[in-house]
């Protein structure tokens, strides 16, 4: 496996690979790798004879009092990682060597990144637009892996490479969870042991969610006051949104037909923590 934080490097190893006839994937990451990004490592595997990961905590995505500085970074671990996975390459930039000067071009995606995450990070998803692009273009894959814990994200980047015809198909793999239901997730290392097991009251708040939905609820209100309760049973979590949206605009619904998305965000001590399901009414 070969590791590289320059770009010109990187892009020659691409280019060999793709004269070979190997199918590139690419799986964004911003480190502390963890379940989740194995999933998608190997996801890339069974696709693609090439695959690179990226290691790069993405200044741009973070606001004003975000863990931007805090947000763990275990290079050696996630070398290894990635390695044991079968990843062909790691690209570990600096933010210096992704944005040499100030930037003054940026990515931006209109109307589904103004819900969600996106009504208390305002900047955030024009930060994860304009780094992709970036990674998109200096890799050059045939196919980039996401999670789908990051639904937002997700929906976002396949917006992106739909409206501007990015020449690459974006594969969205489901969420892993730990035995209790809790999504892995880098930041659940900031929780105390019983922070982590508070925050299991995600889950299942959302799987009663489901169920509300699959025994005939259409009332998007009803189920949201629901979920929150099932929260509220934390004290210390600081609910930010319960939303039920389509799962393709991200425009919240009011009667529940065909496929709806829950997603959930709250804080619990110094975690910001987000989860979502999809749930099919099977109703038309």
């Amino acid at each position: 496996m070969q590791v590289t934080g320059k770009i010109d490097e990187i892009r020659q190893w691409t280019a060999q690979a793709r004269a070979e006839g190997k199918h590139i994937g690419l799986v964004p990451t911003m480190g502390a790798l963890h379940a989740g990004h194995v999933a998608l490592i190997e996801a890339a595997r069974r696709r693609c004879e090439f695959v690179v990961v990226s290691l790069f905590v993405n200044p741009t995505q973070f606001g004003p009092g975000e863990d931007f500085d805090n947000y763990p970074r275990p290079f050696k671990q996630d070398i290894a990682i990635c390695e044991r996975h079968g990843a062909a390459v790691v690209f570990a930039p600096s933010p210096s060597e992704m944005y040499p000067r100030e930037n003054l071009t940026w990515v931006s995606v209109s109307g589904i990144t103004e819900h969600l995450c996106g009504r208390s990070r305002p900047n955030h998803f024009r930060g994860v637009t304009t780094v992709c692009t970036k990674l998109f273009n200096i890799v050059g894959p045939d196919v980039a892996f996401f999670g789908q814990k990051d639904a937002q994200q997700a929906a976002v980047i396949r917006r992106m490479v739909a409206d501007l015809n990015m020449p690459l198909e974006i594969v969205v793999c489901p969420t892993v969870r730990q035995g209790d239901g809790l999504a892995v997730s880098s930041r659940n290392q900031y929780l105390s042991e019983r922070q982590r097991e508070d925050a299991t009251v995600i889950y299942r708040a959302l799987q009663e969610g489901r169920q509300m939905i699959e025994s005939g609820a259409t009332d998007a209100r009803q189920v949201r006051a629901r979920i929150e309760a099932v929260m509220g049973r934390v004290p210390a979590m600081q609910i930010e949104y319960v939303s039920l949206v389509d799962p393709e605009t991200l425009e919240d619904v009011e009667r529940i037909t065909g496929a709806v998305l829950i997603a959930v965000a709250a804080r619990l001590g110094p975690a910001r923590l987000i989860d979502n399901i999809m749930v099919d009414s099977g109703k038309t």
